[in-house]
C-alpha cells in the first residue's frame, strides 16, 4: 500500500475513533435538554448516567458503548472524482486496525455456525452504501450499528390506500420495542421506494442532525414520546429524542415503509478527502 494510501487509512481509523469516542454534538444537545425537561425522577437519573458515560468516553478516549456494532460505510463520491485508490481495501484495512487499536469489539459472525472473523471484516462487511454526487466529492461516513437497536428495526409494505398506516406501524414498533435498544431512541423512518429501499431510506434518515426536524416529525416524536417507555424502558417522558424521515416515489399498488432505530449512542463520523 503507498504511502499516500496509509494515510487515509490513518485518518478514517482516527473518525472511527472519533465516532466511538464522542457522540454528535446535536445527540448530545438533544440528550442534555431531555435531562432538563424529563419530570420521572427514575427516567432523569437514567440520562443523568447516560451524559456521565458520554463524558467519561470523551475525556477517556474510549468507546461509549460495549456493543461497538458493525461497520457501516456510507461513501459519496463525486461524478468528476478520478479515484487513485481503491476505497473498499482503504476501509477493510481502517477496520482492521481500528478494531485492534481501539479497540473495538469482534462482532462479526458467520451467520449461521455462529463462527467470528475476529477482526470486524467478513462477506459483506464491512457494509458499503454508494451514493453518486455532484462535484469531485469523496465523503466516507462511518456509521456503527448495534444489535440492541438493529433487532427492533422493522419493514412491511402497506397497501396503497393505508398512509394513516404509516404512523401506525411506526408507534407500534417503537412500542414493541421497549426498553431492547436501550431508549431513549432516534427513529428514523423510511417511506416509499421498493422493499429494501424503504429500509435503506430509514438507515439513512439516522444520518441526519435531530436539532431540526420538520412539523411531522415533531408530531410523530411527540406520539412516540407519550407511549411513555422512557429511558431504558423504566417510564418516563423520554422515549426518544429524534426523528427523522426520508421518503421516495413508490408503486401505484404498494406502500413500503420501514423504521431504523437507533439508540442513544447513535454515532457517526465523516472523513471528506
Amino acid at each position: 500500500m503507498r504511502a499516500s494510501d496509509e494515510m487515509i487509512v490513518e485518518k478514517l481509523v482516527e473518525k472511527i475513533k472519533e465516532a466511538h469516542t464522542n457522540l454528535p454534538d446535536d445527540v448530545k444537545s438533544a440528550l442534555k435538554m431531555a435531562y432538563k425537561k424529563e419530570n420521572n425522577p427514575v427516567a432523569r437519573l437514567m440520562l443523568g448516567s447516560i451524559l456521565k458515560n458520554i463524558d467519561e468516553a470523551e475525556k477517556r478516549k474510549v468507546p461509549m458503548c460495549q456493543d461497538t456494532g458493525i461497520p457501516i460505510f456510507f461513501v459519496e463520491i463525486g461524478k468528476e472524482r478520478s479515484m487513485e485508490f481503491d476505497v473498499v481495501e482503504i476501509i477493510k484495512r481502517a477496520v482492521r486496525e481500528a478494531t485492534e487499536k481501539i479497540p473495538l469489539r469482534p462482532n462479526v459472525v458467520h451467520p449461521t455456525t455462529r463462527e467470528n472473523t475476529g477482526n470486524n471484516i467478513g462477506v459483506g462487511i464491512p457494509e458499503i452504501k454508494w451514493d453518486v454526487v455532484g462535484g469531485d466529492v469523496l465523503r466516507i461516513t462511518y456509521f456503527p450499528k448495534g444489535a440492541g437497536s438493529e433487532n427492533v428495526s422493522r419493514a412491511c409494505i402497506l397497501k396503497p390506500s393505508d398512509v394513516d398506516g404509516v404512523k401506525n406501524f411506526v408507534l407500534k414498533s417503537v412500542y414493541d420495542a421497549q426498553g431492547l435498544p436501550c431508549p431513549p431512541v432516534i427513529v428514523g423512518v423510511g417511506v416509499g421506494s421498493s422493499f429494501d429501499g424503504c429500509a435503506l431510506l430509514a438507515k439513512k434518515a439516522l444520518l441526519k442532525p435531530i436539532d431540526c426536524m420538520s412539523d411531522c416529525e415533531i408530531e410523530l416524536l411527540d406520539s412516540i414520546n407519550s407511549l411513555g417507555i422512557g429511558p431504558m424502558g423504566l417510564g418516563g417522558d423520554t422515549t426518544a429524542i429524534g426523528v427523522k424521515i426520508m421518503w421516495s416515489h413508490c408503486h401505484t399498488a404498494s406502500l413500503p415503509v420501514a423504521v431504523n432505530i437507533g439508540c442513544w449512542a447513535n454515532r457517526r463520523a465523516t472523513l471528506e478527502l
